[in-house]
């Protein structure tokens, strides 16, 4: 039996990414190391090591660290070239205590991982318009954290201010606040500490406003962008443009590398995870996935508590049999990333009966 040629050799590989360089390497199917080598994190260099792979042999796969960071764009171009990416968990301190850490270490088990079967996740596209929505909010959340931050800032200065100033803005609301705290005249003079404290209040309610007015502008943008990639998601009760747009960047343009509802509710962090012990049968909440994901199937549970008739019923009936608030929490949260995945995943959905509003697990 003649050996297999170099060209037809079925190979895999493996690549540890950073900022301004990749390291990648190659095996063979027994795992065997054939090579690794640095690459520039240019476009020119993700061709190079995609040619430098491919001349090892016929490329099986490549496994990925960091496609949602540093190898985000490496793995865009691995797709565009028809290549299988996987998206492969940085080793463990107890995996780097036993082999060591370098770049050819990890790239050499980025590959093993994935020829192992070990590493299986396919990495979001970000290819597409859930991709725009996701960066839009990157910008809008952290405008949201520093308002909320230049109001705190505003109410403990406004604790320790002169008690004139204090009874002049005393009982105004916060939009009332913000409007009298930007017309303050400090004057030039600012070694007072009155005129002082009037001066940082204005410069910090004007950064308020413009805040609010950047907010505002991302809502403008971001809201049509949810209703075009999702409006099977916004249908549903209690689901809102923030939550959806949360929900659509944590699930990623492509979707369905999510194989089922219950990979989703891993996703998401709302699988129950069985915690019995003798004859103590439960489950508990996971405090593992998107905590993020998470967070907006709370916000949805808490609407449906307070608004849904059918989700309010269960809460009495199941109350009256004695499961308590935080479990019957994390029923219907899994319950609701059961109605999120379909929605994500284009499948219609059916109706509900109360007699199925809880999971079976």
């Amino acid at each position: 039996m003649t050996s297999m040629t170099h060209d037809a050799r079925e190979v895999t590989g493996g690549v540890d990414t950073h900022g301004l360089t990749h390291h990648a390497a190659v095996i063979d199917p027994l795992g065997r190391h054939l090579a690794d080598r640095e690459f520039p994190a240019t476009v020119a260099g993700y061709r190079d090591l995609l040619d430098w792979m491919r001349s090892h042999g016929a490329l099986a796969a490549v496994g990925v660290e960091g496609t949602g960071a540093y190898g985000a764009e490496l793995a865009r171009v691995l797709t565009a070239a028809g290549v299988t990416v996987v998206d492969v968990d940085r080793p463990d301190r107890k995996v780097r205590r036993l082999r060591g850490k370098s770049d050819p270490i990890d790239a050499y088990a980025a590959a093993t991982a994935v020829a192992s079967g070990r590493a299986a996740g396919t990495p979001k596209s970000r290819d597409g318009m859930v991709e725009s929505v996701r960066v839009l909010r990157v910008a809008r959340r952290s405008a949201v954290k520093a308002r909320t931050q230049a109001m705190n800032q505003i109410r403990g200065l406004l604790v320790s201010a002169p008690a004139l100033l204090r009874e002049q803005l005393a009982g105004l609301d916060r939009s009332a606040l913000i409007r009298a705290l930007t017309r303050l005249r400090p004057g030039n003079d600012l070694s007072t500490p009155l005129a002082a404290t009037r001066a940082a209040l204005r410069r910090l309610a004007r950064r308020h406003q413009a805040l609010d007015e950047e907010i505002t502008e991302l809502d403008t943008e971001i809201g049509p962008l949810v209703r075009r990639a999702a409006p099977q998601l916004l249908a549903l009760f209690g689901v809102g443009p923030e939550t959806a747009g949360q929900l659509l960047a944590s699930a990623g343009d492509n979707p369905e590398r999510m194989r089922s509802e219950a990979a989703f509710a891993h996703l998401a962090g709302v699988a129950p995870i069985p915690a019995s012990s003798g004859r103590t049968h439960r489950h508990r909440l996971n405090r593992g996935g998107d905590r993020a994901a998470n967070n907006a199937l709370h916000t949805i549970v808490l609407v449906r508590m307070r608004h849904d008739e059918r989700t309010r019923a269960y809460v009495t009936r199941r109350t009256k049999e004695g499961m308590s608030k935080k479990d019957i929490t994390r029923c219907l949260k899994r319950f609701v990333a059961r109605e999120i995945y379909r929605a994500l995943t284009h499948t219609p959905t059916t109706q509900i009966t109360q007699t199925n509003l809880a999971p079976t697990a």
